[in-house]
């Protein structure tokens, strides 16, 4: 079976009636968000998104587009990017996000960058991404233009403040000079392109800049399809125009990935999607598993494709419409089977709906539906779950199953910015989540709860070590999350050396497990106040009296400081209204507003700390 990847055949056929469904939701006077969002998840060529995409331009002016998120973006260029600005819109509502766009004039891309006085360093949006042709910046010239470049970059990215850089590889040109010989003929654009993008990855790994590999996804559809040279004498189109949606779903994911909305789970059926046939009428002699058919070794496929996401972070999850020890039996006994049981965070096999069951999935591992991919060969099934749960992310599968691991990571529901060793643990810090709330169903009295985990809670201030961690926190988090303030890495060292600032990361461990860093706490002195200007903490802990144990640290490092109150405020985003009397069950008291700010006050003097059921360590 073909696999058309500028298609976007990893996701459904938008419906027939888009335009008129584009003008239904034009016409509705609140959020709409949602329905937007719904469109967005389908296969939609250049033509559909430009339809979509001129509504969710109206929803972000009229500011209607909940419970997307917003993200402001500027794309700068040598080429002309006017056909990719719908699909980008649409690539983003797909990955949760509902984007204001600028485009500046053609042609002014170092006028962006390095006058102080333009519209990207005076106003900065959340994001720039620099998205080069090979037709510009020093690639088609003699001499060092190359490290010309690159030093027009590293001041850019100096004078850049505020905003984030997404850096992105070039695609190099399809036609040859010396044929073979071309990339290791340093004159050749060939060779200057491979240089540049070499040095482009290394900056990025340098910055921590998030990185769109264009040079990649050009190789994937073929670079003769990718550059059209009649669009580029006639329009300066750096791509075909037909490749545009594909583009933009890889932007929209790389936003979605900077903003927090990427995907944590991966929930799989079993029968014909995990192996072939049916494990209750097949048994476990016949369902095709691993060497001896070419079905049986894509099944394999996809199970060690499983295996790789959760090796960087991603919870395993099962949904199946089995009986339960059915379901269980190839993970216990089959000897070609890679995934076992100590993989699956949470086991749903029964004969209740799938939605039902994807729901139960999320409430067990503490994360909202719109966290989970769900892999199912039936069509039915895929159908009756984007009904019924819409945030669920529901990949179509190709009927050859040789293609499942293809769609699933051509989707990008899991695409990342960064990475690190908390990373790495997530799954297993999200399974032993799922084991303390079975835990937790089991024992009446939550004191008694709470002693059984043997709690022990870290204390630290920011360092270089927790840096790239604690930036990814401000960076993601979004439900309990105080004021969703947003500071970038080199922000975050410029406050380990502030004296007037008490900065606080926070690790849990407890006898399932390590949970990592699971609170951010920025705090800035104002005469005898401590304002806490950041505060932010993960939601697998809630529950646990973590924020009290918190609250509890942050007044003794301000009375430690000669501070006599603490001021907390909380400014609503749209997604943490989770915390909007975060501070009132804390027992602040109401000190007036500032703006969409609502203010909180503690006095130091009446406040005494509870018993709380933690070993308490600092460094």
């Amino acid at each position: 079976m073909s696999w058309d990847l500028a298609a976007l055949p990893w996701l459904p056929a938008p419906p027939s009636d888009l335009r008129a469904r584009c003008k239904a939701l034009d016409a509705e006077g609140g959020a709409r968000g949602s329905g937007l969002a719904a469109l967005a998840a389908t296969s939609l060529d250049l033509s559909g998104c430009a339809r979509l995409g001129k509504s969710l331009g109206k929803a972000v002016e009229a500011d209607a587009t909940a419970p997307l998120k917003a993200c402001s973006l500027t794309v700068l260029s040598n080429a002309t990017l006017d056909l990719l600005l719908d699909p980008i819109r649409v690539g983003a509502a797909r990955h949760g996000l509902a984007v204001s766009l600028r485009k500046p004039a053609f042609g002014q891309v170092e006028q962006e960058l390095l006058d102080p006085s333009s519209a990207t360093r005076s106003d900065p949006p959340d994001a720039v991404l620099l998205l080069l042709d090979h037709r510009g910046w020093g690639l088609q010239g003699a001499g060092d233009l190359i490290g010309a470049g690159f030093q027009r970059l590293e001041q850019a990215r100096a004078a850049l403040t505020g905003t984030t850089l997404i850096l992105s590889t070039v695609a190099p040109p399809p036609e040859p000079l010396f044929g073979g010989l071309d990339v290791t003929v340093s004159e050749t654009v060939r060779a200057r392109v491979r240089a540049f993008n070499e040095g482009l990855r290394d900056r990025a790994a340098r910055w921590g800049a998030p990185l769109l590999d264009l040079e990649h996804l050009a190789a994937r559809v073929g670079l003769d399809r990718w550059h059209d040279p009649a669009h580029w004498t006639l329009h300066k189109l750096p791509f075909a125009p037909a490749l545009s949606p594909l583009l933009g779903d890889h932007v929209g994911r790389l936003l979605g990935a900077l903003r927090g909305t990427s995907r944590k789970v991966l929930v799989l059926d079993l029968d014909n999607t995990c192996w072939g046939g049916v494990i209750g009428d097949d048994g476990l002699e016949g369902i095709e598993l691993g060497p001896g058919s070419g079905r049986g070794e894509a099944h394999v496929a996809l199970q060690r494709y499983a295996l790789e996401l959760r090796g960087r972070g991603v919870v395993l999850a099962v949904c199946s419409k089995n009986d339960d020890a059915n379901g269980r039996l190839p993970f216990r006994e089959h000897p070609e089977m890679l995934l076992r049981e100590e993989h699956i965070a949470v086991f749903q096999a029964n004969w209740r709906d799938k939605a039902s069951n994807l729901a139960a999935i999320a409430r067990a591992l503490n994360v909202g539906v719109d966290a989970l991919v769900f892999v199912d060969d039936n069509p039915a099934e895929r159908a009756i779950v984007r009904e019924h749960l819409p945030q669920v992310a529901v990949p179509e599968l190709p009927e050859d199953p040789a293609l499942y691991v293809r769609a699933v990571a051509s989707g990008g529901w899991f695409e990342a910015v960064s990475f690190n060793e908390n990373d790495r643990q997530r799954a297993a810090q999200y399974q032993a989540n799922a084991q303390r709330a079975e835990l937790a169903e089991q024992v009446a009295d939550m004191d008694a709860f709470h002693a059984s985990l043997q709690m022990v809670i870290r204390f630290a201030p920011f360092d270089a070590i927790g840096r790239p961690r604690i930036a990814q926190l401000i960076g993601r988090s979004n439900q309990f999350n105080l004021t969703t303030r947003r500071y970038s890495a080199e922000q975050v060292a410029a406050m380990e050396a502030d004296p007037d600032v008490v900065t606080l990361q926070v690790r849990l461990a407890d006898r399932f497990g390590d949970n990592g860093m699971i609170s951010v706490v920025i705090g800035r002195r104002d005469g005898d106040v401590l304002e806490i200007d950041t505060w932010l903490m993960s939601c697998r802990v809630l529950g646990r009296r973590v924020e009290e144990q918190v609250l509890a640290e942050i007044a003794e490092q301000a009375r430690a400081r000669g501070m006599t109150a603490l001021r907390g405020r909380w400014i609503p985003s749209g997604r943490n209204g989770l915390v909007e009397e975060h501070y009132a069950k804390l027992g602040f008291v109401p000190a007036g507003t500032d703006g969409d700010a609502t203010l909180w006050a503690l006095d130091l003097a009446t406040y005494d700390p509870p018993d709380l059921p933690f070993t308490v360590e600092r460094s």
